[in-house]
């Protein structure tokens, strides 16, 4: 019945957005028309859509995304070889939930993180 999610994302600045998007992240603008308030990417099967909130205050914004990939070490490399801030604390780790993941934030402080799922195998002692 569901098929796909298309999350929206709170932003205060469209040319900022749109540069980090497509220059940090690779991403490109969706869609043939282009209203200001508004912005749509996409990258592969992902797509993020954007709203203007020009009074968002960044330190209060709780906007989070998690998003599947299935080569999360090439897509770490090519971020860090771009120049991609990731998040302090969100650098690419395995996680004892069985997913490889990192993160950053964007220019209005909403969370990307970025997961691919891992066999773990249990230890027998």
């Amino acid at each position: 019945m569901l098929t796909e999610i298309h999350p929206k994302l709170p932003m205060r600045d469209k040319i900022a957005t749109k540069d980090y998007y497509l220059n940090k992240l690779g991403f490109q603008i969706f869609g043939d028309s282009d209203f200001d308030p508004y912005l749509m990417v996409h990258k592969d099967n992902v797509q993020i859509h954007f709203f203007e909130f020009k009074n968002l205050d960044p330190k209060v914004n709780y906007g989070q995304v998690y998003i599947r990939t299935n080569d999360i070490d090439k897509l770490y490399k090519m971020l860090l070889d771009n120049k991609t801030s990731i998040h302090p604390n969100g650098h690419l780790e395995t996680k004892p939930w069985g997913q490889r993941e990192f993160s950053l934030l964007d220019p209005d402080n909403n969370l990307l993180t970025f997961g691919q799922s891992i066999k773990i195998t249990k230890k027998t002692w």
